[in-house]
């Protein structure tokens, strides 16, 4: 019996060839558009269309079969920001090109590009000051004369971590989304990704981690652990669901499924984005991508009533956070360009206490760590605001900062967080998009931010690490900070303190995975596989005088 064979039909491909010389100006290459179009115009007048170049075009597709459209592929250099021939634009290095037919990229105002904007460097650039600022009321001088003393200064210099301590490279198997340190153990580290697994590294031992991959299938949000049982972590992810894991056996079980019945199309997918702990009343609060508000009861671990609508009804809320003095004021922001200040006591729908308008989508909104007076927000607009007082006017904030986060895609957001051990609830960390150039490299810094007057106290980089670096986490006990760059982790310490570790520990960086990638593999996020071999090749260059990291291999048998 001869075998059957199936055809197919492939839709028609025409591709458009761009002139031979590739340094062509705009003009030429329109009036060649206009030749080429008026060729065109002749031939299909008199009819004469070579069959030849037909059959090179039409790939196993025939021309008389209906609901085919042509796909038509052009190699002519466009712009990545406005689609339009002519120029280009983006980063080329440590540069970034703007777009002619748009603003300034990082503070959104046309007159100049961003390698010359004012807000580049925050150094109280774009800085909207503070309502007290030079006015001559009786109230502000009694301030002034009476209480300005007793305001704590913001932490000194010589504490901010600034140099990388110890390392894992390649710890998760794609890039990481969020960070958790141990509530009452200084040296675990909680880590996420972007494939659902959760990590638990002791970064004192650097050795001592297990990943665990079956506890979610996709984006790992948010993490918090169970106040009364700090062996217990709840965590939130894009699958709908809420986890309730144990750390030292990795059994986990899930107290909510918003999806029971599986994938059924993005339209009724439900995701998990931003979630916080009443520790008062022993419950989770996740929000979901259509807006909705669900509670989940720590003591039964089941739901606990119905889904409340706290943003625009099929909006993404991106984050809560309760606040640290009275757990029952809850704060929430989300892809309607609002944050929102709600009263669990009287929690329904359109009963926000106040609004906080932004131009663009708000990835984080937090509580000052202390007294939860403040507020300090990240917006996509490449701007951080900061309300000084919720008791005073919430109208404007008090303060905007130009800051570079607004990114494009295949990146975590970032999240700009307050130090917990500063005692003015001034200083925040976030890292930054657009890179500067640090003696030749291209490096993507983290910034320490004074919110109370805009100035850069700090910029913390390493040349070995050249991804850019969104999630940050600082430790709510000593000086460390923990980042999360592509696929690994990073810890930081202030310099003082590290230089005497560095003479006695001789294991500083674990590398986990093949230094060398595997070839004919599907290229699935580049983002997350090819940026960590930048990791290797750095530390294997000998030219390189810089901080010289101490490698050493994992065994497969700490990977889980």
């Amino acid at each position: 019996m001869a075998p059957v064979t199936r055809r197919t039909s492939f839709p028609k491909v025409v591709i458009e060839r761009d002139s031979d010389s590739e340094q062509s100006s705009s003009d030429e290459e329109q009036e060649e558009d206009e030749t080429l179009e008026e060729e065109q115009e002749q031939e299909e007048e008199n009819g004469v269309i070579e069959n030849a170049k037909i059959e090179k075009l039409e790939v196993g597709f025939d021309a008389n079969r209906k609901g085919k459209t042509p796909i038509t592929l052009t190699l002519r250099k466009v712009c990545k920001v406005c689609k339009k021939p002519g120029h280009e634009a983006g980063f080329k290095g440590a540069t970034y090109i703007d777009c002619p037919m748009k603003p300034c990229f990082l503070c959104k105002i046309p007159g100049h590009t961003t390698l010359n904007c004012p807000h580049r460097v925050t150094t109280e650039h774009g800085v909207v000051p503070a309502p007290r600022r030079k006015t001559s009321k009786p109230l502000e001088y009694v301030f002034e004369r009476q209480l300005r003393h007793a305001i704590p200064t913001i932490k000194p210099k010589y504490m901010i971590p600034d140099q990388v301590n110890c390392a894992v490279i390649r710890y998760h198997s794609r890039r990481v989304t969020t960070l958790e340190f141990h509530p009452t153990k200084n040296n675990i580290l909680l880590s996420g990704d972007k494939k659902g697994q959760l990590g638990v590294w002791d970064f004192e031992k650097v050795h001592e981690k297990v990943v665990y991959g079956n506890i979610h299938s996709c984006i790992v949000n948010n993490m918090r652990f169970n106040p009364t049982n700090d062996c217990m972590v709840y965590s939130a992810s894009s699958d709908g669901t809420v986890s309730c894991t144990d750390l030292e056996t990795g059994i986990s079980s899930s107290p909510m499924n918003l999806n029971p019945d599986g994938w059924q199309g993005p339209n009724t997918r439900k995701m998990l984005y931003g979630m916080d702990i009443n520790y008062e009343k022993g419950l989770v609060l996740v929000a979901d991508s259509f807006g909705f508000l669900h509670l989940v009861d720590m003591r039964s671990n089941h739901r606990n009533g119905d889904a409340v609508l706290i943003h625009k009804k099929g909006s993404k809320v991106t984050g809560i956070h309760c606040n640290p003095i009275q757990p029952d004021i809850l704060l929430t922001c989300g892809n309607d360009h609002y944050a929102r200040i709600w009263d669990m006591r009287r929690l329904e729908a359109g009963s926000s206490l106040c609004s906080l308008e932004h131009n663009r989508v708000v990835n984080s909104a937090y509580f000052s760590p202390i007294s939860g007076n403040k507020i300090l927000t990240t917006s996509q607009d490449n701007r951080l605001r900061i309300w000084d007082s919720i008791f005073g006017n919430m109208e404007s904030p008090s303060r905007e900062i130009v800051h570079s986060h607004d990114f494009n895609r295949h990146l975590t957001p970032f999240k700009a967080e307050w130090d917990p051990k500063d005692p003015s609830e001034s200083l925040a960390v976030v890292g930054r998009y657009i890179s500067e150039n640090f003696n030749g490299t291209a490096l993507h810094p983290i910034d320490f931010i004074d919110t109370s007057t805009g100035q850069l106290v700090a910029e913390v980089m390493d040349p070995n690490i050249t991804t850019i670096s969104p999630v940050n986490k600082l430790h709510p006990r000593d000086d460390i900070l923990a980042t999360g760059s592509s696929r690994s982790l990073f810890i930081w310490k202030p310099k003082e303190r590290s230089e005497p570790v560095e003479e006695k520990d001789e294991r500083k960086i674990v590398v986990c995975g093949k230094a060398e990638k595997k070839r004919g593999r599907k290229k699935v996020d580049n983002s997350d596989e090819s940026d960590d071999d930048g990791f290797i090749s750095k530390l294997k260059k000998p030219k390189l005088k810089q901080t010289e990291w101490k490698l050493s291999r994992c065994s497969k048998k700490d990977n889980r």
